[in-house]
């Protein structure tokens, strides 16, 4: 279920998508055009015949033609209607009290709805063109039948109507008919269409200029009936507003009634009223549609945002890691090299597979060190095999199990020194972890120093895309908010505080489920400085499948945003928590919850665009993201001494890590906005990161 409403939402917004794309004539758009050939199989009596032709019913067999009576001209226009030219037009034909004939599509029917509506109010009879205008030779049954219903859906929504009039795309009169048309205009017939071909066609839209559609309007032999096109869409029309005025007067002044197809054949009227449930869905679908074309420009700014964010973060990366790498390198840069004994903290809950590496990895330090273990209520025996290990350094602490924050707090009160390392009882650290993490105290001014956690359970596929995860995302980050001085996360696996920095605060709180993004957060609004040791290496067992990674990132997510939103005083505060409240939190803001929860629309777009639009261009827009990710990543792995080879999962990260990191990241958005409470949740341990790699 916790993958419904997420997925569920990304499914409205393509099928959004998908609907303004239709309204644009964008989805499903084909542009090839057939070119005539043999008419073994079309009648000599529809070649040399009317330019309607009727193919319904007892007529499917041996279709029959039909001439427009003499002195009578129809007027059609095709392709609209258009906002521009449309109107125009429906002005011309009203100042002389005519009716005529409009070939609509479907697409620019959606878009135009009130043009539909002045059509029908206007006495004027609609037709069919299809919704997105493909030359239908080239298309199967099932996608004729389709830009017929949906056309018709459209006629429905705006205006309460269906027609029975059909015009195919890109025709001309009944003698172009072929051996490639002929069954399209039998296909249609005998779904209950009567199709309507032309006797003159104007050519307007090549504007000949409007000497020249008037010309080709007259018809080819005095007195005789035409069928003329005309178009109110698709270009600049000023040419054929003009000819029409032009064509109406000197034709009336020759003896000519205009009027419709219908009326000219003796027919009932081609556009017939609806009702009921085919009523209802074009409407529904008409309002679906406006929705998705208004919501297009907020998801383009939505996306927009997120490419803002991200290359913006980017930026940031780019210009301030290396400060913070070059920085790093500088001997004696906090002063005197710190010597004096500190004290490692390890809080355990249930850890039996772990407990025994981590404290033989703290056996092999280079630092004077004493380790307290705070058994936090363990029901699996860790503390029993603490004991039975006999370390002479290390020291237990049973209590009742009370949370992180509580077994912490009881470490740093039992703590000898005055500088505390935590550590979680999964991770191991290497022989100068410690050393390395406690030399930024050489400096009074700082208050706390991250470590660099490395994911040590690495071979597996989801291990590795967060071992990428970890080097990129944390900690670079980390390199660019040291640099800002706003780190808003030291890692539970490995850093390092003073007691004072800690007492000042009140210590570890329990208000929120990211204890380790609370105190550094407090911990810098109370005007204490913290750093980023890169060579103070601690390796941490990843969560090895997709529910574990879920459980932890969901809580991660969570807790993160209670923090965030428990310090959201410190954007109007003065000092260094001011600092902090306008500088990092706003970045944290907006590169940890923002742009990932928006970042799926760039996913959105690229399924959009490979499916409905340009396949090619679109893959190669997410291919270059994706080389620049991997070109970020490879200087992130190289800052971090890491081999690349990982990368290689880079690009299936991008499409799978994402999502799930963006389905967590919603659920604990609402999770936050609905109020709801997460419980703590322990994870699995199997114990497989005994030591740090060879490779580092």
């Amino acid at each position: 279920m916790r993958f419904v409403m997420p997925l569920s939402l990304l499914a409205c917004l393509l099928a959004l998508l998908v609907l303004r794309g239709l309204a644009t004539n964008e989805v499903f758009h084909d542009t090839r055009i057939a070119v005539s050939v043999d008419k073994d199989t079309v009648p000599e009596n529809l070649l040399n015949g009317g330019p309607v032709i009727d193919a319904r019913g007892d007529k499917q067999a041996n279709p029959v033609s039909y001439r427009i009576p003499d002195k009578t001209v129809v007027l059609s226009f095709d392709d609209g209607p258009s906002p521009e030219w449309t109107p125009k037009v429906l002005d011309v034909l009203k100042a002389h009290d005519i009716r005529a004939d409009f070939f609509v599509t479907g697409a620019m029917t959606t878009r135009n709805p009130e043009l539909i509506r002045q059509i029908v109010a206007g006495g004027h009879e609609i037709g069919l063109h299809t919704f997105t205008h493909p030359d239908l030779v080239y298309q199967s049954h099932a996608r004729i039948s389709w830009e017929l219903a949906q056309t018709q859906l459209a006629l429905a929504g705006v205006a309460g109507v269906h027609s029975s009039l059909f015009r195919p795309p890109y025709s001309s009169n009944s003698a172009a008919l072929d051996d490639w048309n002929y069954p399209v205009i039998k296909y249609v017939g005998a779904h209950g269409y009567l199709t309507a071909f032309i006797d003159r066609d104007t050519d307007d839209w090549k504007r000949p200029g409007v000497e020249e559609i008037v010309k080709a309007a007259m018809p080819a032999t005095p007195g005789a009936g035409e069928l003329i096109l005309l178009h109110d869409a698709g270009g600049d029309r000023a040419e054929t507003v003009a000819a029409l005025e032009q064509i109406i007067v000197k034709l009336q002044g020759e003896g000519y009634r205009f009027t419709t197809i219908s009326d000219a054949l003796g027919a009932s009227p081609g556009t017939v009223p609806v009702h009921g449930f085919q009523l209802w869905a074009g409407k529904g679908f008409i309002w679906a549609t406006q929705v998705a074309v208004h919501t297009l420009p907020v998801l383009v700014g939505l996306m927009a945002l997120v490419g803002f964010l991200n290359f913006g973060r980017f930026g940031l990366m780019i210009v301030l890691a290396p400060i913070h790498a070059r920085r790093s390198k500088r001997q004696g840069a906090w002063g005197q090299p710190v010597t004096r004994p500190v004290t490692v903290l390890v809080p355990a809950y249930n850890e039996r597979e772990c407990i025994a590496n981590t404290l033989n990895s703290l056996a092999a330090s280079d630092y004077p060190i004493e380790v307290i273990v705070i058994d936090d209520g363990s029901t699996d025996g860790t503390a029993d095999i603490v004991e039975e290990m006999n370390l002479p350094f290390v020291r237990l602490i049973r209590k009742v199990n009370g949370g992180k924050p509580s077994a912490l707090n009881a470490g740093v009160a039992a703590a000898s020194y005055d500088i505390v390392v935590m550590m979680d009882g999964d991770t191991v650290f290497e022989p100068s972890t410690v050393r390395e993490l406690v030399q930024p105290f050489g400096d009074p001014k700082i208050g706390a120093v991250a470590g660099n956690a490395k994911v040590g359970n690495r071979e597996s596929l989801i291990g590795a895309w967060q071992h990428i995860e970890y080097v990129l995302g944390h900690n670079l980050d980390r390199r660019m908010y040291d640099v800002l001085n706003v780190i808003p996360t030291i890692p539970g696996a490995v850093g390092a505080f003073r007691k004072e920095a800690l007492r000042r605060v009140g210590g570890m709180s329990d208000d929120t489920l990211a204890e380790d993004t609370d105190i550094t957060m407090a911990v810098l609004s109370d005007g204490w400085r913290i750093v980023y040791a890169e060579r103070a290496r601690a390796w941490t067992e990843a969560p090895a499948s997709l529910q574990q990674l879920w459980s932890q990132r969901y809580r991660w997510s969570y807790g993160s945003m209670q923090a965030m939103w428990k310090h959201r005083r410190a954007v109007i505060a003065r000092g260094p928590a001011g600092r902090f409240g306008r500088i990092g939190l706003p970045l944290v803001v907006l590169f940890g919850v923002v742009a990932p929860l928006l970042a799926p629309l760039v996913d959105l777009f690229l399924l959009y665009g490979v499916l409905f639009t340009d396949a090619p261009i679109t893959l190669a827009s997410w291919g270059a993201f994706i080389a620049l990710q991997a070109l970020l990543s490879w200087y992130a792995f190289r800052l971090d001494r890491e081999k690349p080879w990982h990368l290689i999962s880079l690009p299936i990260q991008q499409v799978v890590y994402r999502q799930l990191m963006y389905i967590v990241l919603l659920q604990s958005t609402i999770t936050a906005f609905t109020g709801g409470r997460l419980r703590w949740q322990k994870l699995r341990r199997t114990g497989e990161v005994a030591a740090a790699p060879v490779e580092a």
